[in-house]
Formats: C-alpha cells, sequence, structure tokens
C-alpha cells in the first residue's frame, strides 16, 4: 500500500460542478476509511472553480508541506469564451446582464489585441472571488450586493493563443500559461473590453500544473477502485 501518511501527491481531474474542498473531502474521507483513522491531514494546491474541470493536486500527510510551492507552479488553461456577453462573475454561474456588438470582431481584430495580455501585466480580480476585503469574502459581498473594489494584481501569462474561433457563434478557445493568481474569467472580461464588446467563460480546463498533465491524472473513481485494491 502507498504510504500516504507518510505523504503523497496526488493529481486528479476535478470533475464539474465539484468544487476544490469537495475532491479533498472526498479522498480524506476515502483514506481515513482505509487506514482506520478519524481524521488525515489533505489538502489541495491550488483552488479551481466549480464550473472548471481539470488538474487539481492533491496532497497527504507530510507531502501538505509541498503545496506552498506546488501552488507556485506555472498553469496551462483551455478556456472557451462567448463574446458579445457578460455575467456578473464572467461565467455561468450567472445568467448573462449585458449584450455587447459583435460585428467588427475577426480573428484577426482577436489576434491584434492579444500581446496585451501577454508577459507580466496588472489584473483586477472579478468581485466574485474568494478574495478577502476587510476580512469577508469579496464574493459573500458581491452576492449581498455590497459594493466591492479589488485592487489590481501582478500576474504573468507566458503564453496566449487562439486555439479556434466561431465567427458565427461568437465562441472563441484560447490556450492559456499563466503564474500562480491569474483569473482566466478576469482574462475574459479584459479580453471583450479590449475588443469594444463583452466576453465570459462558458468552459473552463486546467490542464497542466508543472509537470503534471491532465492526460495522467486520475478521476475519483480511478482513486477509490485503486485504494480498494492496494495491500497493506
Amino acid at each position: 500500500m502507498r504510504d500516504y501518511a507518510g505523504g503523497v501527491v496526488l493529481s486528479f481531474d476535478k470533475p464539474l460542478h465539484w468544487t476544490s474542498f469537495d475532491l479533498v473531502g472526498k479522498v480524506r474521507n476515502a483514506l481515513c476509511r482505509r487506514l482506520g483513522q478519524k481524521k488525515f491531514k489533505v489538502g489541495h494546491a491550488g483552488t479551481l472553480d466549480p464550473l472548471a474541470t481539470g488538474v487539481v493536486l492533491v496532497c497527504t500527510g507530510r507531502a501538505t508541506k509541498q503545496i506552498e510551492t506546488l501552488m507556485n507552479h506555472t498553469k496551462e488553461y483551455v478556456a472557451t469564451l462567448q463574446l458579445g456577453a457578460t455575467t456578473p462573475c464572467f461565467d455561468m454561474e450567472k445568467p448573462v446582464d449585458r449584450t455587447y456588438p459583435t460585428a467588427h470582431i475577426t480573428r484577426e481584430a482577436i489576434e491584434s489585441v492579444l500581446p496585451r495580455f501577454r508577459g507580466e501585466i496588472a489584473q483586477v480580480p472579478p468581485v466574485f472571488s474568494a478574495i478577502k476585503v476587510g476580512g469577508k469574502r469579496a464574493y459573500d459581498m458581491a452576492r449581498k450586493g455590497e459594493e466591492v473594489e479589488l485592487a489590481p494584481k501582478r500576474v504573468i501569462i507566458d503564453e496566449l493563443e487562439v486555439v479556434s474561433f466561431d465567427a458565427e457563434q461568437m465562441q472563441l478557445t484560447l490556450r492559456v500559461v499563466c503564474s500562480r493568481g491569474t483569473y482566466i474569467r478576469a482574462l475574459a472580461r479584459d479580453l471583450g473590453e479590449a475588443l469594444e464588446s463583452g466576453a465570459y467563460l462558458t468552459a473552463l480546463r486546467r490542464t497542466r500544473v508543472g509537470d503534471y498533465r491532465v492526460e495522467e491524472a486520475l478521476t475519483i473513481e480511478a482513486f477509490l477502485d485503486r485504494l480498494a485494491a492496494e495491500t497493506d
């Protein structure tokens, strides 16, 4: 049996609609049952929104000491944006609140604004985020209708390229390689503004964290099957 108590780093493909805490809880409960313990240290290195899928690193036992280091690894995402509209949270958690013209948006126009977002940039996080303002989570304040003002943060976008663009549906898919702290929802918002329109995320998949790739990541079902098959 693997030395989970000694500490391992597990790479999971987080399912849609699960929070990162849902995943950690499922892993912790399974390990507690398997190891016959009431408590067991498990944590994750980097949160994914419920509407995102892909790589989440889960650390057990003494490997939880690696969490901070793992969170600093470069991330890669594939993001699909709907151009011509916005939502309050810049993804599909809430309905569209505004629509914008799109007749002027072409593949060439998109390519022309992408350089603005490569390299080190100042990015204002979405108000629907877990950032704390005066001890309160920004998303809790936003959901109560309170005014939320977040300061821009320095982030690095190493690579940003168009994967596909459907001009009829105004759907854009991007590949993004970026630093810790980068909000892809904020990138969608800012890209929409740069195009003199609007944009929000319709899909987001984290395909890599450092050297951990989604192709090699475990599903929660595969992990539970593996755990059941392991012997002491």
